[in-house]
């Protein structure tokens, strides 16, 4: 009898090198030097056509938001998801390098209360992605509140960066892929009921 997977237990083996052509050059595209493809690339390369055209559609470039407002949308929506995965890598290649602090950095896993940590502006992002993922809507007054701060092409591109790492979330969760050593953990409550917020480990790169 197969033994059921369990959540340490990849899906899908992910794909080992030699790559195919378009494969290798998309890898090459995305991969800072000197740092191995991550696992969740290479499980989705399983599928040659869904991995080239989730990477066409990707949102990392230069776009018409600032790195941290992008971080803590990515982070929030990975953490809604419960995509450890994607959350952790991303809070340890960007989280220092947009200055979020290791308390932000548990609240984009906590609730409402835990909020506080970002000033009021980003939380206006946390409660975006939040009624993204708990209704597919956005109230009439969060927008109101959302067109203060940020331009209609900023907000289409918020709005898409959601959607788009619930797919990623969607990936690295029902296929299981394993943790990279080097992504950050979820917060977990220490003996006194306190989060642990013990720094993650090292990245190999800072520069993705």
């Amino acid at each position: 009898m197969t033994t059921p997977p369990t959540p340490t237990t990849p899906r899908v083996a992910a794909l080992a090198p030699p790559y195919s052509g378009p494969v290798a050059a998309a890898l090459e595209r995305i991969m800072p030097a000197g740092v191995p493809p991550l696992a969740l690339f290479r499980t989705l390369a399983v599928n040659e056509r869904v991995f080239l055209r989730v990477m066409a559609g990707g949102l990392l470039d230069r776009g018409s938001i600032g790195l941290r407002d992008r971080e803590i949308v990515i982070d929030r929506a990975c953490a809604r998801c419960g995509s450890e995965y994607e959350w952790g890598v991303h809070v340890a290649l960007f989280a220092a390098r947009v200055g979020l602090t290791p308390e932000q950095v548990a609240a984009t896993r906590g609730d409402e209360a835990t909020a506080t940590a970002f000033p009021a502006r980003e939380r206006q992002l946390l409660r975006l992605v939040d009624e993204l993922h708990d209704g597919a809507q956005v109230s009439d007054n969060l927008w109101a509140a959302l067109r203060r701060e940020w331009s209609e092409e900023q907000l289409i591109e918020l709005v898409a960066l959601t959607g788009f790492y619930h797919l990623i979330s969607f990936v690295t969760n029902a296929l299981r892929v394993p943790l990279e050593a080097y992504g950050a953990r979820f917060p977990t409550a220490s003996r006194d009921g306190a989060d642990d917020r013990r720094s993650p480990p090292a990245s190999p790169s800072r520069t993705g």
